[in-house]
């Protein structure tokens, strides 16, 4: 692909296409009901197949099965034109949850992943998760010595608050940040997390980009969650916010239409024309699904349509109610 659609990530020689695929639902068994293999690799071929250059999975996706399910994928493709982005900090060997951001085990994590991924380096390495008492600059030193052994490309934190970020990037080792953003939930464009980022050449990787499908267009005021049904629960989806939240999306339908695109590659478009954004990871249950969302790398906004969508989800710049769900868009 031409360099030139690329985006740089970080300080970094890594370069990616501005749309990745997050990979929950490839092999995250512990995340969500009925996950079949084939289904999960299925996923990452439509999405490598798609152009798509970026996979993003993590080690707490089914406890390393989701590297495991895209480290088989891989060896059918030329692994130098992937970038190939997981996470770590989760330590299950009490049988409980500990996050540990130690250089050992981080160290550890690292070399573990590889294995899985059937790789001998891993473009971009991110600390899922800050833990209580590991100095945060401590935790990306170890990054450092790893990268600097070649076994990882780029640097990443995830999770963070801006004063950890600072505190991580006191050596100026970090390359990249992933946290949840989007147009419902921009809670870290008003607490300046953003411009402190694109300041220090950080690039940002928002997830859960269609905040759990509410920003693909499909649902309207007819519809009605069982009491069982965690969305119920959920701020997006409760009123007031909730017909505030369709209000906003209506906007978006006939800028949509305009492009003979969906609502939700009219929404990822935006992201990728946002100067903030680096590489926006829409997840996926289903290959169709991924191969459409590909197709918003086709969506070229004109810069009144990208403020009249800003404009419309104006008031959720102050708002920090209702994260979404950790569900694949």
């Amino acid at each position: 692909m031409d360099k030139s659609k690329l985006v740089q990530i970080g300080h970094s020689d890594v370069y990616a296409t501005p749309l990745g695929l997050g990979t929950n639902a490839v092999g995250g068994y512990n995340l969500f009901p009925n996950l079949k293999d084939e289904d999960g690799r299925e996923l990452v071929r439509a999405g490598l197949d798609s152009g798509i250059t970026l996979l993003d999975t993590a080690f707490v996706y089914g406890l390393g099965h989701s590297e495991e399910l895209v480290g088989q994928v891989l060896k059918e493709y030329d692994r130098s034109k992937i970038v190939l982005a997981t996470k770590g900090a989760q330590d299950f060997s009490t049988g409980e949850q500990v996050i540990d951001n130690s250089p050992e085990f981080l160290t550890d994590q690292v070399n573990k992943s590889l294995e899985r991924l059937q790789t001998d380096y891993i473009d971009i390495y991110y600390i899922h998760f800050p833990d209580h008492d590991t100095p945060k600059a401590e935790a990306v030193g170890a990054l450092q010595k790893l990268k600097e052994a070649g076994k990882i490309r780029a640097i990443g934190i995830s999770n963070f608050s801006l004063d950890q970020i600072k505190e991580a990037n006191a050596d100026g080792y970090v390359d990249v940040v992933e946290d949840e953003f989007s147009l419902l939930h921009q809670d870290h464009l008003t607490e300046g997390m953003l411009d402190y980022l694109h300041e220090h050449q950080i690039s940002f990787v928002p997830y859960f980009p269609l905040a759990s499908g509410l920003l693909t267009g499909k649902y309207d005021h007819h519809i009605d969650f069982p009491a069982d049904d965690i969305r119920s629960q959920i701020a997006d989806f409760s009123e007031p916010r909730f017909s505030k939240v369709l209000q906003a999306v209506d906007v978006i339908r006939p800028i949509a239409a305009a492009h003979q695109a969906t609502v939700a590659q009219t929404v990822l478009a935006w992201y990728m024309q946002n100067p903030l954004i680096s590489v926006v990871i829409p997840g996926a249950k289903h290959a169709d699904q991924v191969k459409a969302n590909a197709k918003a790398m086709d969506v070229k906004l004109t810069e009144e349509e990208y403020q009249i969508i800003e404009k419309a989800f104006e008031g959720f710049k102050n708002t920090t109610s209702g994260k979404s769900l950790a569900d694949p868009d």
